[in-house]
């Protein structure tokens, strides 16, 4: 029996694309989560715990944390920004965003990422953007307004926008910068990048977390309390990202950002099912927009993975 375990996980691990879609499934369910847990779990008290056992979780991370202290050390301001960004504040806005909007939209608001990913690149780093590229990040800020505006164009004119919708919005600016400045982390094992920015996380939720205390947002003692923290720091948090790293492994970083633009609609089709969300018309031209835009901004990154990948992938 332990045999057969062993070369099926061994099997497993060998399959990127396997991985790669647990890890979307995982990520997308990070979101329905949030959302259905609104009224037991306030939104700063779900990412600190988030964050906080799975970083307790982590104890094959330590070998590799001594051994890199001295470089985590000397990057430390890089470091200080990506765990601000990524951990500390990304998830603490998706949360509090799914307090006021339905999960399809924050996933689908979710799926600008690549697109704005490569305009922060461009902006930031001087990147060269071609055309299709271009084209592609209209299209995507075409789509999530879309969805955000609910179909209605007229709201653009008076200003009427879901709250919930827009902190989302920022959240995702947040995480494609993260996402662009990630060339800047220090050269360390991943484990060890991933110990050091859940710790930096943990401290910049915490002063949050304690506000929403004394503001009397407590953490509802339910079954669903527990099972969603269960859930967050377990499979996005820990799961999710041992996966995609292997993926990044195996695959390498470009096709593998290719292939987890499935996410948002994965996640869009749980929410329907799970949460009985509505998908409105003005949904589907959403994702459509945002899917015509990744697939625009993406074609020349895709040729050259193509070109890398051998042909009987």
């Amino acid at each position: 029996m332990p045999a057969l375990l062993e070369r099926m996980t061994g099997w497993v691990w060998s399959r990127p694309y396997l991985l790669l879609t647990f890890t979307a499934l995982f990520w997308a369910g990070n979101s329905i989560v949030g959302r259905a847990a609104r009224d037991v779990m306030p939104p700063v008290a779900l990412a600190w715990w988030r964050w906080a056992l799975a970083f307790l979780l982590l104890p094959f991370a330590w070998p590799h944390l001594r051994r890199d202290f001295a470089t985590l050390k000397t990057h430390w301001r890089w470091l200080l920004l990506l765990g601000a960004l990524g951990i500390g504040t990304f998830n603490t806005l998706l949360y509090t965003g799914l307090q006021t909007t339905t999960a399809v939209n924050g996933l689908l608001l979710q799926s600008m990422q690549p697109a704005l990913i490569l305009m922060l690149g461009a902006l930031v780093f001087g990147e060269y953007v071609r055309l299709p590229q271009v084209i592609g990040i209209c299209l995507s800020i075409t789509g999530a307004l879309m969805i955000i505006l609910g179909g209605d164009l007229s709201s653009l004119l008076e200003l009427e926008f879901n709250s919930g919708d827009l902190v989302i919005c920022v959240a995702v600016v947040v995480w494609s910068f993260y996402s662009v400045l990630l060339r800047k982390r220090p050269a360390v094992h991943p484990l060890s990048f991933l110990a050091a920015t859940f710790v930096i996380g943990i401290v910049v939720i915490a002063p949050f977390y304690l506000a929403e205390i004394i503001d009397g947002r407590l953490i509802e003692s339910s079954s669903e309390s527990w099972m969603a923290i269960g859930y967050v720091c377990l499979f996005p948090s820990l799961i999710a990202y041992l996966f995609f790293n292997r993926g990044v492994e195996l695959l390498g970083s470009a096709a593998t950002g290719l292939y987890l633009n499935i996410m948002p609609v994965i996640g869009a089709m749980l929410a329907v099912f799970i949460l009985s969300e509505p998908f409105r018309w003005f949904h589907l031209v959403g994702m459509s927009l945002i899917g015509a835009g990744i697939f625009s901004a993406s074609r020349i990154a895709r040729q050259s993975v193509e070109q890398s990948i051998p042909a009987d992938r």
